[in-house]
This record gives C-alpha cells, structure tokens and sequence, in this order.
C-alpha cells in the first residue's frame, strides 16, 4: 500500500473526546474485505470507514468490529472532513460518495460538514411483548425502518436517559439493532435519542448519523417542521442539526481530528 495512514476523527462533535470516534483511512491501491476487518477489529470504533478515491467520486466502505455495514453517518462526516483537511477536495467543492446501496453528496458550510442521505421509510409494528423487561420503560410506539432498525418512541425523555437495556438478550429477541427516542424537554433540541447495537459489535453507539435517516422523518412529521436539532445523549453526547428534504435527509456537524498514526505492517 502507498498510504499506510490511518486518522481518527471524533464527528459530531466540537471539541475532543465528544461526539462518536471514526477511523478514516484513503486507499490508494487494492485490498481485501478481509484486511479492512482486520483493521477495523483492531481499532474497535463504532466505525472505519475506508476511502477509495475514483476519477469523478469517492467510494467508501465501513467497517464495524464485527462487520461491515452498508451505510454509517458519523464516519462519513469523519471522511468528508479528511478529505477537506487534506485537501483532496477544497472547501468550496462537494463530495460525492458511492456507498454499498446509496450515493452521499457532502458540502462545506463553514464550519459545518452537510451530508445528502436517502430517507429511512418507518413501518409502525406491535410493540415488543418484552421491551420493559430488555430495556426498562414502556414505549408508547415501535417502528421498523432499512438495515434492521427498530425505532421505539417513549413518552419522556427521563425514558431515554435512564434506558439501561440488557444487550445480549436484545439480540434474542431481535433487537439488537435499536434506536430509542423521545421529544427533548429542553430548548437545546428538538428530541432527544440513544441507540443500541450489539447486533454490530456496538452495544451503544455515541453519535449514529444514519439512524437519523429515520428519526427525521418521524420527528418532522409529529413536531410539524422539517429542520430540526437532535440531541443523542449517550455519555460522550452528539449535537446534529437535521432537515428533511422530500425523500432525502440533510444531516449538519461539525468534527476535529485527534490524531493519525501510521501503520507498521
């Protein structure tokens, strides 16, 4: 390989240790599925994302722990903002993904990374028989949306805060992908959310840029408004600013570099 750097970047955040860590790595030449599991197994981040810069785009895969996911927000955000840091695109130029079943256009806005998502369609269901007992409060409703994501609404936010969920036998009972939520209580954002993943290797994802592929819709629709703030209020807590735009998903943040290393293998 020509490029053996591998940067870390904390998205959706503003200063460090905030927001959820991605790793980032542009690839210059041909390697396997394999090795990028390797490497993201060996960073054990919610996400790496590998970039493969093309003639007019940027393909891009991401890796979890465990495996390899079709699409993920936050390192996206972490990508596009090597790409600029880098210089691989200036700032006034867009970026143009190609994702496993999806294209991503990013822009600058200042300080701010713009990212251009498909909708995630919601399908409300009955809710889990056992969802109380997995994860401790009762949801007053339960939607399923694209790449196994079950949503569950709960009536307050002190739901989401002090959700303590059992995460192996979230998976057993086919949860293992979840995103709780509820309206926010504060004036610093319009709902609040948390997600699950231990399906991915993830048990709780600090910032989940995809998830909100999803949350926009629903929350647009039951707040009456179509720009909204998000606030995920894992322990390291993540800040988006969201709009729904017909049948794609505006996803705002910011991101900063903590640092790059270089590989010795």
């Amino acid at each position: 390989m020509k490029n053996k750097t591998i940067f870390q970047v904390d998205a959706f955040a503003d200063q460090p240790f905030k927001g959820n860590p991605a790793g980032v790595m542009i690839i210059t030449e041909d390697v396997s599925s394999q090795w990028m599991q390797n490497i993201a197994t060996e960073m054990n981040l919610s996400e790496t994302a590998f970039v493969f810069p093309k003639k007019n785009h940027f393909q891009i895969r991401f890796f979890t722990p465990t495996n390899e996911v079709p699409l993920c927000g936050h390192a996206t955000l972490a990508s596009s903002h090597i790409i600029y840091e880098l210089g691989l695109q200036t700032a006034n130029e867009i970026i143009e993904f190609k994702a496993k079943d999806c294209d991503i256009i990013v822009k600058k806005e200042d300080d701010w990374i713009v990212m251009d998502l498909p909708k995630f369609p919601i399908q409300k269901i009955e809710t889990h028989d056992k969802f109380q007992s997995l994860v401790g409060f009762k949801p007053v409703e339960m939607y399923a949306s694209l790449h196994g994501w079950i949503l569950a609404v709960a009536e307050k936010e002190s739901d989401i805060v002090n959700a303590d969920p059992n995460f192996s036998a979230l998976i057993e009972h086919g949860l293992g992908q979840l995103i709780v939520t509820a309206k926010s209580e504060s004036k610093q954002a319009d709902f609040v959310v948390r997600c699950f993943v231990p399906l991915d290797g993830i048990n709780e994802d600090p910032v989940t840029g995809s998830a909100h592929c999803a949350l926009t819709p629903l929350w647009a629709e039951k707040l009456g408004k179509t720009a909204l703030d998000s606030l995920q209020i894992s322990k390291r807590t993540g800040h988006l600013k969201v709009k729904l735009n017909n049948d794609r998903v505006e996803i705002k943040g910011k991101a900063l570099t903590i640092f790059e290393a270089k590989l010795k293998i």
